[in-house]
C-alpha cells in the first residue's frame, strides 16, 4: 500500500520551507495514547488542552504534547510532568523548563508574551542539550509513527541526544520528522547518523541544512529565503542570518504575476550584509496527498529565483545571481532524498 511519504519521495518534493510556523514552543509531557487532536484526545485534562489551543492562536506559540520514547498505551497520565517553552528567534532563542506537580499554571500562562519571547522568568533556564523532538503521533498520520517511533527509539537507546516524542509538526509526507531546539530548525526524511550530525552542530551553535525544512520561526517565503542565503555563502552559524522583511513581489519572468504567488525577502547577516531573495511558489508541481488518505492537493513548493546582495562588505559578497531557469536551479535550496 502506497503512503504519503513514498509518493513525496517519488515525486522528489523538496523539503526547504515546509517547517510548521512557531516562534515559541510550548511543550507539555503526557505520557499514554494520543488522538487525532493530541491535546484534546490524550489523558490531559480536555479542558485545558481546549484552552491552550483556544488562546494560542495568533499568539506564536505553538502547543505540543511530548512524552519519552517508549511503550505508550498504558502509561500513567499521572505524577510529575516536564513542562518547556522555547523561543526560536535568532540571537534571542531560550528554553525555559519545569518539572510540575501539577498542571494547574498552565491555564495562566501568557501565552502572548511568550511568543513575542518574554518568558518574564518563568520556570528556569534550561542548561542541557538541544531538544530532539520526533513526531510520532500515528492517531494523526501512521507514517508518523511507523517510521518515527524507531527513528525516537534508537535515539533514545543511544543516549546521545535529549530525544522525545512529539503530537504535531506538520509535514507527515516528509517522516522521519523532527525539529530542535531552542534554534526551532526542522528536518526530514531523517535517521539517526543525520540527528546525531545537527545535535553536534548545534551544541557549538551550527546549522545542518542537509534535510533541513526550515527555522519555525520564520514563513515559509523566509524559511526558503534563509536556506537559500547559507546556501549561497557556506555560513553555518545558527543565529547569524535573519530575516528581516517580506512583501509580495511580483515576478512575471517566472509566471507568478499574481502577487500572492511571489514574495521579496531580505535576508540580512550580523556583519552587516544582506540580500534581497527573490521567492516564487511553484505552480507547475503535481498534486500530492498531504497525508496518509488525503485528497490530492496542490502542495506548492517555494523555489528560489533570484538572490541580490544588497549591502556587499567584499567583493566577494556582491554576488547578484539574475532571475533565470538555470541560475534558479543553481539557487534552489538543495533537495535531499
Amino acid at each position: 500500500m502506497s503512503t504519503c511519504t513514498v509518493s513525496s519521495r517519488e515525486l522528489d518534493e523538496p523539503l526547504a520551507a515546509t517547517a510548521a510556523t512557531a516562534r515559541t514552543w510550548l511543550l507539555i509531557e503526557q505520557p499514554g495514547p494520543w488522538g487525532v487532536d493530541a491535546l484534546r484526545h490524550s489523558r490531559l485534562d480536555a479542558g485545558l488542552g481546549a484552552d491552550l489551543s483556544g488562546r494560542s492562536e495568533g499568539t506564536g506559540v505553538r502547543v505540543a504534547l511530548i512524552r519519552r520514547p517508549g511503550p505508550h498505551a498504558h502509561r500513567s497520565g499521572t505524577g510529575s510532568r516536564r513542562v518547556f517553552a522555547a523561543h526560536t528567534v535568532p540571537g534571542r532563542s531560550w528554553i525555559r523548563s519545569a518539572r510540575l506537580d501539577a498542571l494547574d499554571e498552565l491555564w495562566g500562562l501568557d501565552l502572548a508574551g511568550l511568543g513575542a519571547g518574554r518568558h518574564s522568568g518563568l520556570w528556569e533556564p534550561h542548561r542541557g542539550d538541544p531538544l530532539a523532538l520526533v513526531c510520532t503521533n500515528g492517531k494523526r498520520d501512521r507514517c508518523c509513527a511507523v517510521l518515527g517511533r524507531p527513528l525516537a527509539a534508537e535515539l533514545a537507546a543511544s543516549g546521545d541526544a535529549d530525544v522525545w516524542e512529539v503530537t504535531h509538526i506538520g509535514g507527515h509526507r516528509f517522516s522521519p520528522t523532527l525539529v530542535v531546539l531552542p534554534h526551532g530548525y526542522a528536518y526530514g526524511r531523517a535517521d539517526a547518523p543525520l540527528v546525531k550530525e545537527v545535535l553536534t552542530a548545534l551544541r557549538d551553535g551550527h546549522v545542518v541544512t542537509g534535510h533541513c525544512r526550515g527555522r519555525s520561526c520564520w514563513e515559509r517565503p523566509g524559511q526558503a529565503a534563509e536556506l537559500a542565503v547559507r546556501d549561497l555563502t557556506g555560513e553555518p552559524h545558527a543565529d547569524a542570518l535573519t530575516v528581516t522583511g517580506t512583501r509580495p513581489h511580483s515576478d512575471r519572468a517566472r509566471g507568478a504575476a499574481d502577487l500572492g504567488d511571489a514574495w521579496a525577502v531580505t535576508v540580512s547577516h550580523r556583519d552587516g550584509r544582506s540580500w534581497r531573495v527573490n521567492v516564487v511558489a511553484a505552480a507547475d508541481r503535481p498534486p500530492i496527498a498531504a497525508s496518509c488518505g488525503a485528497a490530492l492537493t496542490r502542495q506548492p513548493p517555494m523555489e528560489i529565483s533570484a538572490i541580490t546582495a544588497l549591502t556587499p562588505v567584499s567583493p566577494a559578497a556582491s554576488v547578484t545571481s539574475e532571475a533565470s531557469p538555470a541560475s534558479a536551479r543553481r539557487l534552489r535550496p538543495r533537495r535531499h532524498r
